[in-house]
């Protein structure tokens, strides 16, 4: 399994609607999370091993109405405080 954070830059007014449609819409979408600063929404994405980032972050994203722009990153390893290292 692997996990990605994409940020997404909304049209104006549309950050409410992207991301409805991105947690509902979505299966590997798990959290949806709305941000201040250059981006409005941060998206928390767990995707099969045998997934392609790229083809997922440009098919199933960006194509979703309202979405003007994406910054994508891949997560390495989850540290908790219930996880040995």
């Amino acid at each position: 399994m692997k996990t990605i954070f994409v940020m997404i830059k909304c049209e104006l007014g549309q950050a409410y609607a992207v991301a409805d449609a991105a947690v509902n819409g979505i299966e590997e979408v798990s959290e949806v999370y709305s941000t201040s600063g250059q981006y409005d929404l941060l998206l928390k994405v767990y995707l099969s091993d045998a997934a392609d980032i790229g083809h997922f972050v440009t098919e199933r994203l960006q194509t979703v109405p309202g979405v003007r722009d994406t910054f994508t990153i891949i997560a390495f390893k989850a540290f908790s405080s219930d996880s040995t290292v």
